[in-house]
């Protein structure tokens, strides 16, 4: 079959080469994809706000399983979009999207399925948030209804700074924001916890540690994720047990009981406390990176499992993980996640080390006359696998000394936490 990949990041690229060597794979097609998609698949430039574009290209390429990758399409509706088609569509639909849209959604979801979560207000406007600011305590949490790009949250230690993020969300940094939430702040350990399910059936999609301070040590402003590690180092037997019977399981019955049938994968951002997870946030795709960190770890064919899900026949799939561990780190333009400069060229990628336990997924990348340029924020994931992170975090810091990019930096301690410790 041919396959189409909606998105033009390190996820998507590593979605790329984990279906490239199936066997149910003629061709590939991103939309639009990135300079390390070209070497794997057919790279179309296309608007993806525009569905009907979208979908002329899928119908004329004969693509029949579409996989969207990042957030925007999902919740724009593009699932819905191509419902009437005879081509298969992997990811929630627009309702089921809400999960990640509207933090309030969930918020609310949360509320009336107890799910533990923070305590929260919902703010219509910048008086009435810092009013409340005024008595509260800190630190505190203050969250940009809608998407941001994993960037629209502020832990503010102080009022000065819970102001400063109060405007800056309402002044439209992170796009039209009507509402904002303000929340406890939550103490603990983060995990990303990934289900995959078809409405009916649920299955682990395996477990990581993302890194989003921009600064070694975990300091510095929030990110889109700096680096990530797989399997989380917090994950036991009694936790995933609270986390499914506490969390995901009444999720998907709140779901069901509006009658919205989510089928995709599902990311639960995790805080962990004495054993006891809450829930932080939803997202409705793989993370990234998180992705780039666990599909190299994938035994099962992955057009399998997405075909199945599709099917709502996930039951009949077998998932089955490599039993190493594996890091991802990510290197990033100067400035970010700030201003950056764009479309430098990237020298020395032929001396980076490629092999089926070190692997280079690009982001933020695009061709200019057959060579490798910097357009985004986050540029390069490098990714190892091995029998210890210790291991895994030397191959890929020796693979970014190799490239030696001077106009990118990177997080040396991704992983401090399970190394260090």
């Amino acid at each position: 079959m041919n396959v189409g990949i909606i998105g033009s990041g390190g996820r998507e690229h590593a979605i790329c080469f984990s279906i490239k060597n199936s066997k149910k794979v003629n061709k590939i097609y991103c939309i639009p994809g990135n300079a390390g998609t070209s070497k794997i698949a057919e790279n179309i430039n296309i608007d993806l706000n525009n569905f009907n574009a979208v979908k002329d290209l899928v119908l004329s390429k004969k693509i029949e399983l579409v996989i969207i990758g990042p957030e925007k399409p999902l919740v724009d509706g593009i699932v819905d979009f191509f419902q009437d088609l005879n081509v298969k569509v992997f990811g929630p639909n627009k309702l089921a999207s809400q999960l990640e849209g509207s933090k309030i959604f969930t918020k609310k979801l949360c509320e009336k399925y107890k799910i533990p979560t923070a305590k929260f207000g919902i703010f219509n406007n910048s008086n009435d948030s810092k009013k409340f600011l005024e008595k509260s305590t800190f630190p505190i949490v203050i969250k940009a209804d809608g998407l941001a790009s994993g960037k629209g949250v502020y832990i503010c230690e102080n009022k000065k700074e819970s102001f400063i993020a109060v405007d800056e969300i309402f002044n439209g940094k992170f796009g039209l924001a009507k509402n904002l939430l303000i929340e406890e702040h939550l103490s603990g350990e983060e995990m990303s916890y990934f289900i995959i399910t078809d409405g009916k059936t649920i299955k682990n999609f395996e477990t990581a540690q993302d890194h989003k301070r921009v600064l070694e040590g975990d300091k510095g402003k929030n990110t889109g994720g700096m680096g990530a590690y797989s399997p989380s180092r917090l994950l036991n037997l009694n936790l995933e047990k609270k986390i499914k019977e506490k969390i995901i399981n009444p999720t998907i019955k709140g779901l069901n009981d509006m009658n919205i049938d989510y089928k995709g994968f599902l990311y639960a951002g995790l805080m962990i406390k004495n054993n006891e997870p809450y829930l932080i946030e939803y997202n409705v795709r793989m993370g990234d990176p998180e992705c780039q960190t666990i599909l190299p770890k994938l035994k099962t064919d992955l057009i399998d499992i997405l075909i199945s899900c599709c099917d709502k026949k996930l039951d009949e799939v077998e998932i089955k993980w490599s039993e190493k561990k594996s890091m991802c780190i990510v290197l990033c333009s100067k400035g970010y996640p700030e201003k950056y400069k764009k479309n430098i060229l990237i020298e020395n990628l032929e001396r980076i080390n490629n092999d089926n336990d070190n692997l280079c997924f690009h982001a933020g990348t695009t061709l200019i006359n057959n060579e490798v340029y910097a357009n985004g924020g986050r540029v390069l994931n490098f990714v190892a696998l091995s029998e210890n992170f210790f291991t895994a975090r030397n191959k890929i810091l020796d693979n970014l000394k190799n490239l030696s990019w001077q106009n990118g930096f990177f997080r040396k301690d991704i992983g401090f936490k399970v190394i260090d410790k």
